[in-house]
């Protein structure tokens, strides 16, 4: 009911109406409402018949189940009201219930309250209605509701069984999956899991040349976690498993890629599974890049596995309509997430509903940065701004407090960027839906809800350097007649990797800021592993803290790798003894202390956690009594070292073999590590379209800069890349009435391939103005002169002029 009723709003506002409520009226309670019901209404006139007859009409459309509401907020005429319904229940012989117009929580929020209504109203506190209540209308205890009703204590004993018989199985135990196009048309016996394994199989043909018995096993390993699941998702089991949710992905990224023609790619600790490389679903070989299942999914890890796809931006919402379209509004809906009041928003909205002038407003919320609303009495003391605007201290100060009061309120509920909810058909009678602006249907909750709700979610973003990308490949086979497929080129183009190493790579993904640029000069890339350490080193922890140093100092032989244990020169030999990444981390805990990959990407996800209660299998070994002498000789007094983590890390690691000083030195190192380190998986996710797009810079620039222009994927304004273009011999040729498109477009000229820039470098052209002027074009040839162009094409004054001053009309004859 409430899904239809903001489904179908008006204006906004939702609205059912009784018929609607009467369709669905089994197993509901209706009540008759508070002062704004119909049957209040009348009461509250004195209109007594109207007010029993409204009652009896909800009471033949509802059936038994049916109540008069009567409440007592202490206002002016409530008791007169109350009697009255009283007497309407007992006339009509409708049951009576006592209820309590809960707006807020305890009775010093009715100003919060008032000031958040005023708002939402959009109209000053002095015209809200919410003065004309007292501040009543809180949750008030079963001792206060007693008191209220100690006349009448038969509807509360009616409220109570009420709330005793209501009782609806949300089934927060189980996850809910969409009905999935994969398992139309199986065989006999066939389920989710046989599906999932065989398709696993077939795709593992497709993928590698021979199928070793190293892949079948990993793929085995990672089958079994995926059917059986954690330790908490085995007691949340859902029809089909988590098999259902990897060939659900698997056919969305397969439409996505060879019906839409759309470019897909996997990123995050997704990107590490060998069942989502095989299924198609990402394009990173986790076996030949040594990727870590355990950091995607594994029996330990209590959240839901997460898998997150990248689409070409422009083209995203033709991904998101397949998605909705193919399993249907009434089980795939957009998660939402909340905006919430900070300080000058809620500058903004509150000193409207004081009713203060719009220039004060505007004057006091652009002195402030962007911080907490709670924290704006303090920042106020420090702004010159306002101590010489002359503004009123008393209505100021108001201003703050109230200000404060809403921090952290919700403003209003958004679409969230790329959150899509794959769900069982039943998903409306669960989760409350809305429309978004954007015309997308969207939950009431968001990501942090949908998992407790037992929803499984895959993100879908829009990456413009995909979009730049496609527009690239797609110039060169309208140029060139050679369409390029990037699955079967490779990783080891010579040309491509020099190019790296000028760090001459401006526009390429992840690597075209000045201070990437200069770690590719210093790192000098060869391989394709070689950018996973980039794009991983290149992050603040590691950049803060001076890990790239050491990496580089090693990687160049100026200075020789140590390895506090002998089995972390298998761990960490590919990047000199430094430890880059998240999966050399759960590896050098499992090394170290003897525990397994699950178990140590658990300590990793808890390494600061003073509370964490370690409940392995097995039970841990006691902290050996030389770990408990521990001094300061070997440990560092700001690390933790009696925390239950840093106990149970030092008394394994000892118990393991190590000395003393050997297991501080290596908890110093993993704790250090903690903050700083990046998901290896993710990094090599990122590399490949890194080294695409270097790739077509490397050998189609014209076209790779004609993508750029048109999508504008970087951090680069357009002026730059055409002098960075340029600087590569591609000529930029000018906006022409007869050559221009809406996009940029690659032309011959002199022998060579240049870049034509589009129409929208014309200033206040419109889409409308430059479909006219493309289609005019199109239908009745180039134009022959300012006047032709006039006539054709639907264009302003403005607009012409600014064409004939950048010169777009010199080409004409």
């Amino acid at each position: 009911l409430i899904s239809e009723a903001h489904l179908s709003s008006v204006r906004g506002q939702p609205i059912t109406t009784r018929e609607k409520i009467s369709r669905r009226a089994e197993g509901l309670f209706v009540f008759s409402g508070c002062t704004e019901g119909e049957v209040a209404r009348f009461a509250a006139a004195g209109r007594m018949p109207q007010a029993m007859a409204a009652a009896r009409r909800w009471r033949a459309a509802i059936g038994e189940n049916y109540r008069i509401e009567v409440f007592d907020h202490r206002g002016y005429g409530h008791r007169t009201l109350r009697d009255r319904l009283l007497k309407i229940a007992a006339d009509t012989g409708i049951p009576a219930v006592a209820t309590n117009n809960v707006h807020y929580g305890a009775p010093g929020m009715a100003v919060k309250h008032s000031i958040l209504h005023a708002i939402k109203e959009i109209v000053p506190l002095s015209r809200s209605q919410t003065l004309r209540r007292n501040s009543e209308y809180w949750l008030k205890p079963a001792d206060e509701m007693r008191r209220l009703f100690a006349d009448v204590p038969e509807v509360l004993d009616e409220s109570l069984r009420i709330a005793e018989a209501c009782s609806y199985d949300l089934e927060l135990g189980r996850y809910h999956f969409p009905h999935i196009p994969a398992l139309d048309g199986k065989k006999e016996g066939d389920d989710a899991v046989g599906i999932l394994r065989r398709r696993c199989y077939e795709g593992a043909e497709r993928r590698y040349p021979f199928v070793t018995d190293a892949i079948r096993s990993r793929l085995e390993h990672e089958l079994g976690i995926i059917v059986s699941g954690s330790a908490d998702w085995a007691d949340r089991p859902g029809e089909d498993g988590f098999a259902a949710y990897f060939l659900l992905v698997a056919g969305i990224v397969e439409h996505t890629k060879k019906i839409l023609g759309i470019r897909c790619t996997c990123r995050g600790s997704a990107a590490g599974s060998l069942v989502c490389y095989v299924l198609g679903i990402s394009d990173v070989d986790p076996v030949r890049y040594d990727l870590l299942f355990e950091r995607f999914m594994n029996r330990r890890r209590e959240e839901l596995p997460d898998i997150d796809v990248d689409v070409e931006s422009h083209r995203r919402e033709e991904v998101l309509n397949y998605i909705l379209t193919t399993f249907g509004p009434g089980q795939t809906a957009m998660c939402c997430m909340t905006d919430t009041f900070r300080a000058r928003m809620a500058i903004r909205e509150v000193g409207k509903a004081l009713g203060m002038p719009a220039g004060e407003i505007d004057l006091v919320a652009k002195a402030f940065p962007r911080i907490k609303a709670a924290h704006i009495g303090k920042a106020a003391e420090n702004l010159p701004e306002l101590k010489g605007a002359n503004l009123r201290a008393g209505q100021l100060e108001q201003l703050f407090e109230l200000c404060s009061a809403i921090d952290g309120f919700p403003r209003h509920l958004a679409l969230h960027p790329s959150g899509v909810i794959l769900s069982s058909p039943d998903l409306a009678d669960r989760v409350p839906m809305q429309e978004s602006f954007g015309g997308f249907t969207m939950l009431q909750a968001d990501k942090h809800d949908v998992e407790d709700l037992g929803l499984v979610k895959l993100d879908v973003l829009g990456v413009r350097m995909l979009s730049a990308m496609a527009h690239a490949v797609d110039e060169v086979e309208r140029t060139r007649g050679a369409r390029i497929e990037f699955d079967g080129l490779g990783h080891d183009d010579a040309k491509t990797y020099e190019l790296m190493r000028t760090s001459r790579t401006l526009g390429c993904f992840q690597i075209e800021s000045p201070g990437q640029r200069d770690l590719l000069a210093r790192l000098q890339p060869r391989r394709f592993e070689d950018l996973i350490v980039e794009i991983s080193l290149f992050r603040p922890g590691p950049v803060k803290s001076d890990m790239v140093t050491p990496y580089l100092k090693r990687r160049h032989g100026f200075e020789s790798a140590e390895y506090l244990h002998p089995g972390l020169r298998e761990v960490l030999g590919d990047t000199n003894g430094v430890i880059v990444y998240h999966e050399q981390l759960i590896r050098a805990i499992a090394v170290v202390t003897g525990c397994s990959l699950d178990e140590a990407d658990h300590i990793r996800r808890h390494l600061d956690d003073e509370r964490l209660e370690l409940t392995f299998p097995e039970e841990a070994p006691e902290v050996a009594e030389e770990v408990k002498s521990l001094d300061a000789r070997y440990m560092d007094r700001r690390l933790p070292i009696d925390t239950p983590v840093a106990r149970w890390f030092l008394g394994a690691a000892v118990s393991n073999g190590l000395e003393p000083s050997q297991a501080a030195a290596l908890w110093k190192e993993v704790f250090a590590f903690a903050s700083f380190g990046f998901c290896k998986a993710h990094a090599a996710a990122f590399a490949l379209p890194t080294y695409l797009s270097s790739w077509l810079k490397a050998h189609y620039p014209a076209e790779f800069y004609a993508g750029l222009l048109t999508h504008d994927p970087g951090m680069y304004p357009r002026r730059l890349l055409v002098a960075d273009a340029r600087q590569f011999g591609i000529p930029i040729l000018p906006v022409d009435v007869n050559l221009s498109d809406k996009v940029y477009r690659v032309e011959q000229v002199d022998g060579s391939l240049g870049v034509r820039l589009s129409l929208s470098e014309v200033r206040e052209i419109s889409e409308a103005e430059t479909a006219s002027l493309l289609l005019a074009r199109e239908l009745g040839g180039h134009f022959g002169s300012l006047e032709d162009l006039w006539r054709r094409a639907e264009l302003s004054r403005p607009v012409l002029e600014n064409l004939v001053h950048m010169g777009a009309l010199d080409g004409i004859a």
